[in-house]
């Protein structure tokens, strides 16, 4: 039996993400195609649907390491910047982006806002880990049934 830990990253996000997109709540806004994802970034991603890969990871990042807030995964999105001749050093990912799909994944009730301790942040909810055990096997999330009238 395969499980969320014993499965590839890349194929797990890859997953994630396609069954990410028949979510009604997570959708990339307007701005999406001309933003860049990083001040060190010199072009926006090149990938179509990179909205959905980057709010795989996201979850999947939360689920690792939970409860994780904004600036942690800014730090965790964010890479080095190109400054010439001068020393790279590390700049943080966009905020804006990383904000927009918390509220969307908690809007689609995936993930939840608690405090563990000092550590305050998001973490998977039950259903955000049935979303993932379902993507990693391939099965379609069970339907909600209609209270006949």
């Amino acid at each position: 039996m395969t499980t969320i830990e014993d499965t590839e990253p890349s194929e797990l996000i890859e997953k994630t993400a396609a069954e990410l997109k028949k979510i009604q709540e997570i959708h990339p806004p307007k701005w999406a195609h001309f933003v860049k994802t990083g001040n060190f970034k010199e072009r926006p991603p090149m990938r179509e649907d990179w909205w959905y890969m980057r709010a795989a990871a996201v979850l999947r990042s939360i689920y690792r390491l939970g409860p994780l807030g904004v600036s942690k995964l800014r730090t965790k999105y964010g890479g080095k910047g190109n400054r010439g001749s001068a020393p790279e050093h590390h700049y943080k990912g966009s905020g804006a982006i990383i904000r927009r799909i918390l509220q969307q994944l908690e809007k689609a009730e995936l993930i939840k806002q608690t405090q563990k301790g000092r550590h305050k942040g998001r973490i998977v909810t039950g259903k955000g880990q049935a979303f993932l055990v379902n993507a990693v096997k391939g099965k379609k999330e069970p339907e909600k049934k209609t209270p006949a009238k």
